[in-house]
């Protein structure tokens, strides 16, 4: 029997979401310790996980790279990366304390928030930002203007918001959010605040929104929605609750293949996959090849969109890239 013919006679089907997985600023965050490592030789010291995935990071660590928790872990007059998620700038001036080299891959998208921060800060603005209290990003970007930022963490918080002129008041977000949670947590901060501004553009990135729109389509359809990526991963776990909202009868979080609980798949017949935005293709590749074998062999992707941004490395690496390259000769 063909697989076809056995996927007609179960009924059993794959919905692969398009797009998933790595986003620019993922890559890029990985290509710089990569590039590090091959330029500077090992170790190379990350402040924080370089992206919120255990396998790249397991991946990175077996190369050379040392995850610290905060600068004061990495020996004077090594080199540091700054993760993806960005740091405040008493991070910067500690590396500086140090004598660090540092190169900060903090992703393009982030850096604008932390951009429009400082700007809304200058002009005297209060500043709501919705986001996740303790996650690197929110931390980050409340560290530009701290006396000027008031976070916000969800819907419910909305209605806890005091503000010195609700005239002069400004809402940013975390890059990784729920872009329908995002919108419900505006709209309740707008009936107490009805002159509140919004960002110059919007601050969930393109592929947080992408992530989110595809599984929105294909949830539906779906008994069982399986997102591989971290626990730590904010847009990862978005999309498990995003999946759930968009009518999937289940919606489950793992890293890696063998984590799949046989039991989600026994009365099943579609299963949606996707990845978290810090998800290599091959861990997904991997979930497919073990639905595979338990008659899920018949994959059809749905795609949405399709990504072509691409960021450049960090300035200071790239410059000692070049040097290196003209000393060969």
């Amino acid at each position: 029997m063909t697989q076809a013919e056995a996927t007609s006679r179960t009924g059993k089907r794959v919905l692969l979401a398009k797009p998933r997985g790595y986003c620019a600023g993922v890559d890029r965050a990985v290509q710089t310790v990569e590039e590090a490592l091959k330029l500077y030789g090992a170790p190379i010291y990350v402040r924080k996980q370089i992206v919120h995935n255990k396998h790249v990071v397991q991946t990175l660590e077996a190369q050379g790279a040392i995850f610290v928790e905060e600068n004061e872990e990495v020996p004077e007059g090594a080199t540091v990366i700054f993760s993806a998620h960005g740091v405040a700038p008493e991070v910067y001036e500690q590396a500086r304390a140090r004598s660090l080299k540092a190169i900060d891959a903090t992703c393009p998208l982030v850096t604008k928030v932390h951009h429009e921060a400082k700007r809304f800060a200058a002009e005297d603005y209060d500043i709501l930002l919705i986001g996740h209290e303790g996650h690197e990003e929110v931390i980050g970007t409340a560290g530009e203007a701290p006396a000027h930022i008031q976070l916000v963490d969800g819907p419910d918080d909305a209605d806890k918001i005091t503000v010195r002129d609700p005239a002069k008041v400004v809402w940013l977000s975390q890059t990784t959010l729920s872009v329908d949670e995002t919108l419900e947590t505006v709209a309740r901060l707008k009936q107490r605040l009805p002159l509140l501004q919004s960002p110059p553009s919007d601050d969930i990135c393109y592929a947080t929104s992408n992530r989110q729109h595809v599984v929105k389509e294909i949830a539906p359809e779906c008994d069982v929605v399986i997102v591989v990526g971290s626990t730590n991963s904010s847009n990862s776990v978005r999309l498990v609750e995003v999946a759930l909202d968009a009518g999937a009868r289940a919606g489950h979080l793992v890293d890696f293949a063998h984590e799949i609980d046989d039991a989600w798949l026994v009365d099943a017949r579609t299963v949606g996959v996707t990845s978290g935005a810090s998800v290599p293709d091959d861990l997904v590749q991997d979930v497919l090849a073990y639905l595979a074998e338990r008659g899920f062999g018949d994959v059809e992707e749905i795609t949405t969109a399709n990504e072509r941004l691409t960021f450049s490395l960090p300035q200071e690496l790239k410059r000692d890239m070049k040097a290196a390259a003209a000393a060969r000769g």
